[in-house]
């Protein structure tokens, strides 16, 4: 019988961590959302990234709470760290759609 030499690396069983893809999935569906809503509102400066940071905080709350059960670190590798990071992608993705939804819905203002 082989083991590892890492005792953590016994928990992780890797389906289950190939399947924390679905939680990129999900922060990128909510930055999406996000910049339409902010983009349709009309917001502008620091309120879009507000609600951006609502958005991120919110869809954490409901991940921690509902997937995670209050247990992050016992699902995800990096906890909660890894459950708030909105990831470098995600923000570029909020900025490209709510600029996107800005220009048209107030191209004429």
């Amino acid at each position: 019988m082989a083991s590892t030499t890492d005792p953590t690396a016994q928990f992780y069983f890797l389906p289950n961590v190939l399947h924390n893809q679905c939680l990129t999935s999900v922060k990128f569906i909510s930055a999406c959302f996000a910049g339409a809503v902010a983009g349709i509102l009309g917001l502008q400066n620091w309120r879009g990234f507000a609600l951006f940071a609502v958005s991120v905080l919110s869809t954490s709350f409901v991940m921690y709470a509902v997937n995670c059960k209050g247990k992050p670190s016992r699902y995800l590798t990096g906890g909660v760290g890894e459950l708030v990071n909105p990831g470098q992608d995600n923000i570029f993705t909020f900025i490209l759609v709510w600029t996107l939804f800005y220009g048209i819905v107030h191209v004429y203002e």
